[in-house]
């Protein structure tokens, strides 16, 4: 199966350009074989791009502008579909291919059906109970302890018992002395620090503010002009639907 990417390899619209770009890029560094149709250079391109793409996935004007991505004769996407699927990390689904091992799509594809079927969860379950039958203690080794036997182990655990309770005396002796030292410590040095602390926080809170209204302001620069990029590209299409009408 071969991805075929209908592109315009002559547009003046600078928004197209780099959204054409975006996809091919990605598609040579997933090492995806693909195709690219020129439908500016050639007309059979472009009148099977028009034809072939879905009505309800066509715009308002009824003229699909590219980047559009097919794989063989099916319809995959435009560029906003094609984006989403990047961003959720199910390129290949968007493709109609399947994802390669080891891949992350397909690490989280194996992991939805073990969701939906189960299968390797019973595995799972079954391994850790053969698991703990070959663990299991022989009843000789559980109840096979002499009588002496069992008076050692009680003394020796008598033995700890006192011993352990000897060094947690000392340890709450000592644990009060550090207590003690602890609570001493001026409480004006704590102020300071809380001082601190708030003066660097409404530093920061400041800059960040400053940064996103900067970047707000770019992101709208932007959008005017990619709007009125594709406001002329649409122009220019129904132009040329007009002169073969005309024809």
């Amino acid at each position: 199966m071969v991805i075929k990417v209908f592109l315009a390899t002559s547009s003046g619209s600078t928004a197209i350009k780099k959204k054409q770009q975006d996809v091919v890029g990605f598609l040579e560094a997933l090492k995806v074989e693909y195709a690219q149709l020129d439908i500016a250079c050639n007309e059979d391109n472009r009148m099977w791009m028009r034809q072939n793409v879905p009505e309800e996935k066509k715009p308002s004007n009824g003229i699909p502008l590219p980047p559009q991505i097919f794989n063989e004769e099916g319809y995959c996407g435009d560029y906003d579909t094609f984006f989403d699927a990047k961003e959720d990390n199910s390129v290949y689904a968007f493709l109609g291919l399947p994802p390669p091992p080891g891949s992350k799509e397909a690490v989280e594809a194996e992991k939805a059906n073990i969701v939906e079927n189960g299968t390797h969860a019973a595995e799972d379950t079954n391994a850790e109970e053969n698991l703990d039958d070959s663990l299991e203690v022989p009843v000789e080794e559980r109840n096979g302890h002499s009588h002496e036997e069992e008076e050692e182990q009680a003394e020796e655990e008598q033995a700890e018992e006192e011993g352990e309770a000897g060094e947690v005396e000392v340890a709450e002796g000592e644990t009060e002395e550090v207590d003690a030292v602890e609570d001493e410590a001026p409480a004006e040095e704590e102020e300071e620090e809380e001082e601190e602390a708030v003066d660097e926080t409404e530093e920061v809170t400041e800059d960040t503010k400053a940064e996103e209204e900067e970047e707000y302001e770019e992101e709208e620069v932007e959008d005017d002009k990619e709007e009125e990029e594709l406001r002329q590209l649409e122009e220019e299409e129904e132009g040329d639907v007009q002169e073969e009408e005309a024809e």
